[in-house]
């Protein structure tokens, strides 16, 4: 029953922090104040959860001592409770710097970042419903994924530095749209780690470092 109640909780915190990424980007593709308002104000109550979330998996530790499986559950989702509160610090981060954007008048938002918000989201969707449904393979196809939001980083990093020598003027929003594709890019590599704990959850097995052929990597 605890086991059970867990997995409700950590859930739950998945998709408010998932809804503070959605309104992030919101925030900076549509200018919307209201959005990014929302995202900060948000905050606390991530915090809030993560804690909360962390204290009954302490208590099911000492009550319980659970063993096999139900002991690889709590701590994955320990795990997982940690990334998805570092996620929703990211949103935030995101969100002020859509308000500094709308400060300085920036309003035409690259099709890139269109791009890399949308593959971003959909690797924190797939990873959360690995969760939901215990689907190691909707989990390997989030790891699969990280590759294209990498390449997509890569690819705005260095169209930033070319326009920032041709375009100095406008240096600090360039400036700062880099810094909001770092933070996507992020995003999805805590998506990642979500993936990697849902298999861990699932079978045991250590998926990390590129390895995801379903074995324990060894160096």
């Amino acid at each position: 029953r605890e086991i059970d109640n867990l997995k409700s909780i950590i859930v739950e915190l998945g998709r408010f922090v998932e809804n503070q990424v959605r309104l992030s980007m919101t925030a900076l593709v549509e200018n919307d104040l209201e959005a990014a308002e929302a995202v900060v104000q948000g905050d606390d109550e991530v915090d809030s959860r993560e804690v909360d979330l962390e204290e009954e998996c302490l208590k099911i530790l000492a009550l319980h001592q659970p063993v096999a499986s139900d002991l690889r559950f709590v701590v994955a989702v320990l795990k997982m409770n940690n990334d998805l509160e570092r996620i929703g610090d990211l949103a935030v981060n995101i969100a002020v710097r859509a308000k500094r954007l709308d400060e300085l008048g920036y309003r035409d938002v690259p099709d890139s970042f269109i791009d890399i918000s949308r593959k971003t989201k959909l690797m924190l969707r797939q990873a959360l419903l690995s969760l939901v449904e215990t689907d190691t393979q909707i989990a390997l196809d989030v790891l699969q994924a990280d590759d294209a939001v990498d390449a997509l980083l890569r690819e705005i990093y260095d169209n930033t530095i070319k326009v920032v020598k041709t375009d100095p003027e406008h240096a600090e929003e360039l400036i700062i749209l880099l810094a909001i594709a770092k933070r996507l890019e992020r995003v999805a590599d805590l998506a990642s780690n979500i993936a990697e704990d849902v298999i861990y959850m699932m079978n045991g097995n250590i998926v990390r470092h590129g390895n995801t052929d379903g074995h324990v990597w060894r160096e």
